[in-house]
């Protein structure tokens, strides 16, 4: 290689090399120094947006298990509201067991009375008040959708597959074949709650008495045979809980020639058998209440809880003064807490599944944010052996450069 002064090659190759371990060494240290690899696009266009959408994912799932948090509280918030709710109704069916008796006085069933209607405004009080983060959980702004007014149905299977409702009373059987032994003579009681009061009206037996004269003496029901399930149906006149009656049953007295005058047992049992199957509903639009509970849309759980004030659990106005009124008030009152229980079991049921998913959600993201950390983190200890080795070589290079730069200073022993 020939002397030159006017191009220091040597220099410049060496200047290069210093710049690339600088550069290389600058990057090192912001790695270190922010704890990342990436640090920008450039330092892995396709790491930065995979770890970005990961990222995304991350801060929904975290999101989402908070969701799911507030969810449980609302659910708590509603179970416990429900609690005191069935606590006073079973103070109300204590109450109207004890005014059932008549050993009580009408003074003494007028304060029973007095017990039953402050209770039932409470029950009205905590259903418009009970709320979370100000909304209302039990007023039925939260309830499912009604598109048509849905009447009482109750429901008795524990009469012969073959009756029907043109069957004789004095004929009747049970599931078994039993007979009722209902006889010529003897009277039949109708009873139920409508609107809180005792309906009820009678009938003398005679032979061609059906049990369609029975349906005669429920006016606010029709009586009817499923065709599917040969149950004796009693369905609401009118639909909507306006239309709704509660308790419904058919006492059966030995008033035949020769009867005791107690009541026929296994004939009330099995005429009396009546079950609420579907609950009377008043048209209304959805109020269920969607929670989140995933990182993207449509991910998600709704949460409904039906009116439970007074008029739709079907106490409103309760009235036990008499001893036929308390006894029958027993099945209302009966038929309200299991709506209670019914819908204190769900919420139940609810919330294990939101703590099943916030077990779920923490497992996704612990996770996910390892998949991310593994794209973005540094490793601490290769990172630093990395700068130690640039830091070396641009050390290096700086005391190369200084020795380069000396080279054309050789060419002045020519001109001397």
């Amino acid at each position: 290689m020939g002397m030159i002064i006017n191009h220091n090659l040597g220099a410049l190759n060496t200047y290069n090399q210093l710049n690339l371990n600088s550069s290389s060494m600058n990057k090192s240290l912001q790695k270190l120094s922010s704890g990342y690899r990436i640090n920008s696009a450039a330092d892995d266009a396709a790491g930065l947006a995979i770890s970005e959408k990961m990222r995304s994912q991350i801060r929904g799932l975290d999101q989402a298990g908070r969701n799911a948090q507030d969810a449980i509280s609302l659910v708590q918030t509603a179970e416990g509201a429900l609690e005191e709710t069935t606590n006073i109704m079973q103070r109300m069916r204590e109450l109207a067991v004890q005014s059932a008796s008549d050993t009580n006085t009408e003074e003494d069933r007028a304060n029973l009375q007095d017990e039953v209607d402050a209770l039932v405004k409470e029950i009205n009080r905590i259903a418009s008040t009970t709320e979370f983060n100000t909304k209302k959980l039990l007023n039925g702004s939260m309830g499912t959708p009604v598109t048509a007014a849905v009447a009482t149905v109750q429901t008795n299977t524990s009469l012969n597959a073959a009756t029907t409702t043109g069957t004789a009373l004095t004929a009747l059987t049970d599931t078994a074949g039993n007979s009722l032994g209902i006889q010529e003579g003897d009277t039949i009681t109708v009873s139920y709650i409508k609107d809180g009061e005792l309906v009820s009206d009678t009938l003398e037996v005679a032979a061609a008495t059906a049990l369609t004269d029975i349906d005669a003496l429920v006016a606010d029901a029709d009586l009817t045979i499923d065709a599917t399930t040969n149950a004796l149906v009693a369905t609401a006149t009118a639909a909507g809980i306006d239309g709704a009656f509660y308790g419904l049953t058919i006492t059966v007295t030995n008033t035949a020639e020769g009867g005791d005058g107690d009541t026929n047992t296994t004939a009330t049992d099995a005429l009396s058998g009546f079950k609420q199957t579907t609950a009377a509903a008043n048209v209304r639009l959805d109020g269920s209440a969607t929670v989140l509970i995933g990182a993207n849309s449509g991910q998600s759980i709704n949460i409904f809880v039906d009116a439970m004030d007074a008029t739709t659990l079907g106490v409103q106005g309760l009235q036990i003064n008499t001893q036929e009124s308390a006894d029958i008030s027993l099945k209302a009152v009966d038929t309200a807490l299991s709506t209670v229980a019914s819908t204190r079991s769900r919420l139940g049921a609810v919330q294990n599944r939101l703590e099943y998913t916030i077990n779920n959600l923490t497992t996704s993201s612990e996770n996910l944010t390892a998949a991310e950390s593994r794209i973005r983190d540094v490793d601490m200890a290769s990172e630093m052996a990395e700068y130690t080795k640039l830091s070396v070589l641009t050390q290096a290079a700086t005391a190369m450069l200084a020795q380069a730069n000396q080279q054309p200073q050789q060419v002045l022993t020519l001109l001397q």
